[in-house]
């Protein structure tokens, strides 16, 4: 067994900060050292807590971290990727080869892995703002669950543009609201809509989907154990092959599937008018869905359909009235170069309840809506935003009645209907801004999938200063606010998270971190989840296989600041909280001699931590030589 120290070792801290007040009062200071020991607390108590704190005030933009979706096509920290091969070889069964083994993700892409390795044809420089990236899922924003697209996947994001860079052909010191509006001012493109024929990204022509005469069937599992799939994945014969092997090999079960994503392409060649019209059949990347599905039936995997609503630039370009508007007049551009279709708007509804119905024709027994939301921008671009038809409305009352909408136009299909949304959602007590509130939508679905990535919590989440450190915690945490929170809402629907399989900041995502992830679900009595990767490459090592676990076998998980194997889960959390315990104990010992300002007290201080290290010492090495050595 492998094991990792933590970073707060009781030895290391207590040592340091003993030798601190060796070197007298002066080098302190009584309000920041008191300061420091209220700030550290245990990740464990403020898990059971269940309090989520407020987002601090060095947010970006004032938003908080979680809704930001990662738009970066690399990885950022240390992401070059480890060889690693498809066979584990004969110690297979062992939690160190399992790490080491992940052959289904050779590279991580993107941070959200939204949108790894597609090409927008639309804007081959790269110069458009939005770059028809998502969000994450919160988008996949993460959200974006948008960072489930293969465009951007937060998700799946709120891309953030290089201004003034010329790398990519842009012209330097352009901001993205410019480029925005600039692309919408090319009045020529909508000229030829709709065409005659759909075409993929290169030009070739794609013959219109063919219903089947009835809709394909599928039995849903017991427990869904899902992955995204971009449309570029879904639509290559290849790699949809090589994540259905992954499926057959392991206990995943459900792909979700890109059908319209934020670039506002749809994947296939609908028959959908609107569609047309605006251009979105013009870069097909799955050329044959009836195929595709007739395979996933084939081998027993769920099929999901997820169709992104506001995040629309195609459509908001050919039907500019159906956008946010400017209170100085046109489209509502904001600082990051996002447009955005006004939920307000009953065509919006129809266009994508329209598509909804040609899924659910197709075989498709689910729908989950991504994007439904208004937009989290910075208050400046904020006031600028008019929404037309809103008469008042509050924005969780619009997401509600869009979604009675829909369940009543899609009633006769008999499909579920699902809804991504913001990870802060399970414990906010509003409606984040975007008029996502739990106990609003949570009625209105059949499942909502919050998207609860560890990495776009901000410090102090759940009294935890490193959540992206903190995987298992961050997810228990979240999920079972969300939980409590449904129990009283008469016919709530499920809750099946969106977990992070990509690695944005440290440390590294691999199979501890991602499988910490699927066990906190599992500990907040939920069998359900979905695990999102922009570019649809997903760690293996961290999924069960489809056979279980060896016998005498049990996964690694990131959980109290090291990897432990997942029986010792709930001791690592505890030694974690001793240890930031005694740092708390130091800090207000250190404190205290310096607020008495005496050489005495300090003295007196320093035996009482020579004693709290010696302990400390034989906790941790058991050795009395080493001990005896801290005493004297």
């Amino acid at each position: 067994m492998r094991s990792q120290p933590s970073p707060y070792s009781p030895f290391a801290t207590a040592t340091c900060l003993l030798l601190l007040a060796a070197c007298g009062s002066e080098s302190a200071r009584p309000d920041k050292a008191s300061e420091s020991a209220r700030v550290v607390t245990s990740a464990v108590l403020a898990s059971d807590a269940g309090t989520n704190l407020a987002p601090t005030s060095n947010t970006p933009n004032g938003r908080p971290m979680l809704e930001k979706r990662a738009t970066a096509s690399a990885q950022v920290v240390g992401d070059q990727p480890a060889q690693r091969g498809t066979d584990a070889g004969p110690d297979a069964g062992s939690a160190q080869a399992q790490r080491g083994s992940d052959a289904t993700r050779p590279a991580d892409t993107d941070s959200e892995g939204r949108f790894a390795d597609d090409g927008d044809a639309a804007d081959p420089e790269g110069c458009f703002a939005d770059d028809g990236g998502d969000d994450g899922p919160e988008d996949h924003d993460g959200d974006d669950s948008e960072s489930h697209d293969d465009d951007d996947p937060d998700g799946h994001d709120e891309d953030d543009d290089q201004v003034g860079a010329d790398e990519d052909g842009c012209e330097p010191k352009v901001s993205a609201r410019e480029k925005t509006l600039a692309w919408l001012a090319e009045e020529s493109v909508g000229e030829n809509l709709p065409a005659p024929t759909a075409r993929t990204g290169g030009g070739g022509s794609v013959a219109r989907i063919v219903l089947p005469e009835r809709p394909l069937e599928f039995v849903k599992p017991d427990a869904v154990r899902g992955i995204y799939l971009n449309a570029w994945a879904a639509g290559s014969a290849a790699r949809s092959q090589a994540l259905i092997d992954l499926a057959t090999r392991t206990e995943v079960n459900t792909f979700v599937i890109d059908l319209k994503d934020a670039s506002g392409y749809v994947s296939y060649a609908t028959e959908v008018m609107m569609a047309r019209e605006v251009g979105a059949d013009q870069e097909i990347r799955i050329r044959d869905l009836v195929g595709l599905l007739e395979r996933l039936q084939e081998a027993g995997i769920y099929p999901i359909a997820r169709i992104v609503i506001v995040k629309d630039p195609l459509l908001i370009r050919a039907r500019r009235e159906w956008a946010v508007q400017d209170t100085a007049g046109g489209v509502w551009v904001d600082s990051s170069g996002l447009i955005w279709a006004n939920l307000h708007d009953q065509r919006v509804w129809d266009y994508h309840v329209d598509l909804a119905k040609e899924a659910a024709a197709v075989g498709f027994p689910e729908i989950q809506w991504d994007y439904l939301r208004f937009a989290d921008a910075p208050k400046e671009d904020l006031d600028r935003a008019v929404y037309p038809g809103a008469d008042g409305q509050s924005r969780r009352d619009v997401v509600e009645a869009f979604l009675e909408y829909a369940r009543a136009e899609l009633e006769d299909s008999g499909v579920a209907m699902t809804l991504d949304v913001f990870g802060a959602t399970t414990s906010a007590p509003n409606d984040v801004g975007i008029g996502q509130y739990w106990e609003s939508f949570i009625g209105s679905v059949d499942v909502a999938l919050p998207m609860v990535y560890p990495s776009h919590y901000w410090v102090g989440s759940f009294g935890i200063q490193d959540p992206n450190g903190h995987p298992y915690e961050i997810v228990r945490a979240a999920l079972l606010s969300a939980v409590k929170r449904s129990e009283p809402v008469e016919g709530a629907g499920l809750t099946r998270p969106w977990l992070q399989d990509f690695t944005l900041g440290p440390p590294r995502y691999e199979a501890p971190e991602v499988r910490a992830q699927i066990q906190a679900t599992y500990d907040a009595g939920i069998d359900e989840w979905v695990l999102w990767n922009a570019g649809s490459r997903y760690t293996e090592a961290a999924l069960e296989p489809v056979d279980g676990y060896p016998r005498g076998v049990e996964p690694e998980i990131r959980v109290g600041g090291r990897i432990v194997p997942v029986s010792e889960r709930y001791a690592a959390m505890a030694a974690e909280a001793e240890e930031r315990a005694l740092v708390r104990a130091v800090a207000d010992s250190i404190a205290a001699a310096v607020v008495a300002d005496s050489l005495a007290a300090a003295a007196v201080v320093a035996d009482s931590l020579a004693a709290i290290v010696a302990d400390a010492v034989a906790a941790e090495t058991g050795s009395p030589a080493a001990v005896t050595e801290i005493r004297r």
